[in-house]
């Protein structure tokens, strides 16, 4: 079904009144943007609306098809409301409910997050699937990190891509490619888990985790599995549940055994976290030594600056963490250090974290005000999308260990 004022309608009329093929109109396209391969199968899925074009595309199929770039937007704004309209009355009451219940956590949802995981988790034991051009790369591009932008922004961005996973996942496809899909699942919905839980939606994250595990097992891939199980360790790290999380670690550490290779890089640091945050100081210096020693042999996409790599900059900041849960502040601060001239993006979180992890190392230090002080300063910097979340439960586990007056100092910032 289809809106009569939508994409599809103005696409499909005004590359027929110019008397154009699908395979025509693909060529104007490719035109329209250098030149570069253009697959006419996206024209089919954009005519018929089985998917709308995200915004990257707008005024490329306004140059292609000689339209104003705003027609097309009005367009594609159009389709996108026809969809929520014909899918409000199902949908409904259990958006009131998840709503509801969201609100009485004191978290703020995102429309429609849910149900896309719901979807993709009930479709990964489904028949085979999987036509995966497009979807590898948005998988590609939302890995790249946050640059900048807030934990909504990027989980807004992918809202569309998400409804697409979910409906290749439903399609029949031949079983090899099926492999290659889960993977790709597996990658996609992990970075949902990792926006979760820097938002502070436990729960969520944990579900989106729960289900990029089972797309990672589908897949076969050891790797991404045990890349899995290591960031979803850090949900209950995180949190308060080292424990939990230190249980996660191990789990991914044998997934991804002794190549030297992101994911088991990031398993023994989550590891080193989670048991000094446990109390297991030897246990800690011994992940902290094996991370060291995999971070020394990685090289190309396994040290590359994404969610998927482990670059030193990360390292560093995973080693910043453990040392200050281990008292070790001397080899905290030098690991803050490391990580700041590494970081060259904007990296609010990223900063942040490394305030409070100089905070605490103060706390530790002997110097409990200015440990306040600068958590409080931190904090109260902010942008207000990032006040909720990560960044603040690190700073309330600092507060826990003041007393007196820098108790109640960070405690007016983050009432």
């Amino acid at each position: 079904m289809m809106s009569q004022d939508g994409i599809g309608v103005l696409l499909r009329t005004t590359r027929e009144t110019a008397g154009r093929t699908r395979e025509e109109q693909a060529q104007l396209v490719e035109a329209a943007q250098g030149g570069r391969y253009f697959d006419p199968e996206n024209l089919k899925r954009w005519e018929t609306e089985k998917r709308l074009p995200i915004p990257d595309w707008h005024e490329t199929l306004a140059n292609a098809y000689e339209l104003p770039v705003e027609e097309v937007r009005r367009a594609v704004a159009a389709s996108r409301q026809y969809r929520r309209q014909q899918g409000k009355e199902t949908d409904v009451n259990r958006r009131r409910f998840i709503n509801t219940a969201a609100a009485a956590a004191g978290i703020v949802t995102l429309p429609g997050i849910a149900q896309a995981r719901e979807g993709i988790d009930g479709a990964l034991s489904g028949s085979d699937a999987g036509d995966l051009a497009y979807l590898e790369n948005a998988f590609e591009r939302h890995r790249g990190g946050y640059h900048g932008r807030s934990p909504d922004a990027v989980l807004g961005e992918m809202r569309e891509d998400l409804d697409l996973l979910k409906d290749v996942l439903n399609r029949p496809h031949p079983a090899g490619t099926r492999a290659e899909l889960a993977r790709t699942t597996a990658g996609i919905t992990g970075l949902v888990a990792i926006v979760q839980h820097d938002r502070g939606d436990q729960r969520d994250a944990y579900r989106w985790f729960s289900t990029a595990e089972k797309a990672a097992r589908e897949s076969g891939d050891r790797r991404m599995t045990a890349w899995v199980l290591a960031r979803h360790a850090m949900v209950p790290l995180n949190y308060g549940a080292p424990a939990a999380a230190a249980k996660l670690a191990q789990r991914a550490r044998v997934e991804a055994g002794n190549s030297p290779t992101a994911a088991a890089a990031l398993a023994a640091a989550v590891a080193a976290r989670a048991l000094a945050a446990s109390g297991d100081h030897e246990g800690a210096n011994q992940a902290v030594r094996d991370a060291r020693h995999l971070a020394e042999r990685l090289d190309g996409p396994e040290s590359a600056d994404t969610w998927f790599g482990y670059p030193l900059q990360k390292h560093h900041v995973h080693l910043s963490q453990a040392y200050t849960l281990l008292g070790d502040t001397d080899a905290a601060y030098s690991a803050q250090e490391d990580a700041l001239d590494l970081t060259d993006s904007p990296s609010v979180m990223v900063r942040a974290l490394l305030a409070m992890d100089t905070a605490a190392c103060l706390r530790v230090d002997g110097d409990p005000t200015a440990a306040a002080d600068m958590a409080a300063g931190v904090f109260e910097r902010l942008p207000t999308s990032y006040r909720e979340g990560l960044i603040r439960s690190r700073a309330e586990v600092l507060r826990r260990m003041l007393t007196g007056r820098p108790y109640d100092r960070l405690g007016e910032v983050l009432a």
